[in-house]
């Protein structure tokens, strides 16, 4: 859920400012045409958005560190970044101007920043949902160690785990593909409205989890007690 929901926001981004503002890698070798150009504001742009992308991941692992005793501290993460992404896109279906879009793109980066670190904690550090690269560089390890598992026997032991996490990384992909593709069509339709809606989806869906969990939990207590 969390692959295909970055695929769709970045998929949206693209769509609405013809910018990707996840896209690290080719913000930061970006940054070297401007200094180049001397265009001094496209480079602290630039530095921005990474910056906010850096500090969203930061904010992500400082929350879970602090709220590491609550069960639900992954939920409550993903249901406030679905609250400020519905903000934003609120924002933009009511005063959308061309002369806000590096501050809706930089509050998207650290959003993404935010999705990006909590998936990853989430799946202990298998799982980047907005990080393809590193991903298709997870699978294909993964992919090299499974099939070296076949004709190595100190290998054998570990081929359903190396099985598994092959699943995991094509998985993910295959989310975050699809997640982009929806994204696209969804924003050709609607437009902004379906970035609201992605936001919407984020908030419920964290808010059903956190039901879910404080329900089972209080089952488990009146058990005990009984």
């Amino acid at each position: 859920m969390l692959a295909t929901a970055a695929g769709i926001l970045y998929a949206m981004a693209l769509g609405a400012f013809g910018f990707l503002p996840s896209h690290m890698s080719g913000n930061a070798s970006q940054m070297s045409t401007e200094v180049a150009s001397s265009d001094t504001y496209g480079f602290l742009f630039l530095a921005t958005l990474i910056m906010a992308f850096v500090i969203g991941g930061m904010l992500a692992r400082v929350t879970v560190i602090v709220g590491q005793k609550f069960r639900t501290i992954f939920c409550l993460i993903l249901l406030a970044e679905g609250v400020a992404l519905a903000a934003v896109s609120a924002f933009e279906l009511l005063f959308y101007s061309t002369r806000f879009n590096s501050e809706v793109l930089i509050a998207l980066g650290f959003l993404m920043g935010v999705h990006n670190a909590t998936s990853t904690q989430l799946s202990n550090g298998r799982v980047r949902s907005t990080h393809v690269t590193g991903t298709l560089t997870d699978a294909g390890i993964a992919l090299g160690s499974f099939l070296a598992s076949m004709v190595s026997p100190r290998a054998a032991p570990d081929r359903r785990f190396f099985r598994k996490q092959l699943y995991t990384h094509l998985t993910t992909i295959f989310s975050f593909l699809t997640g982009c593709i929806i994204g696209l069509v969804l924003f050709d339709s609607f437009g902004f409205k379906a970035m609201l809606g992605l936001g919407a989806v984020l908030i419920v869906v964290p808010l059903s989890a956190i039901v879910v969990t404080v329900r089972t939990a209080s089952k488990w207590v009146d058990a005990r007690r009984a």
